[in-house]
């Protein structure tokens, strides 16, 4: 049995979180199977910098850094390779932020 296996990730998990809905929702009304969404773990990119251009710092400890973390959020869809299903799945508005890969796969 074929089946479509859809990632998605991106910055904002309310946003990927209303993604699954609405290919839930297209999979329910065409009665497709579906399975997921499955949450992957949280990836975190975590960039550190010193704040002083000389880097000297001041002696205080963490007084002189700078910290930005950015976490990407990821979930993974299984749905059946029905050709109706797959199609309202492609014409969803993805927003730009969000990044989706779908892939076919045999079980």
């Amino acid at each position: 049995m074929e089946f479509a296996r859809i990632k998605l990730a991106g910055k904002d998990y309310q946003k990927l979180d209303a993604i699954c809905e609405e290919i839930r929702e297209i999979t329910k009304k065409h009665g497709a199977s579906y399975k997921g969404p499955i949450p992957m773990p949280t990836k975190k990119l975590r960039v550190y910098t010193m704040k002083t251009p000389c880097g000297d710092g001041t002696g205080h400890g963490n007084a002189t850094w700078d910290r930005w973390e950015m976490r990407i959020h990821r979930r993974i869809i299984d749905i059946g390779s029905n050709e109706k299903v797959l199609r309202q799945v492609v014409r969803i508005h993805i927003p730009e932020d969000v990044k989706i890969d779908i892939e076919f796969k045999d079980k």
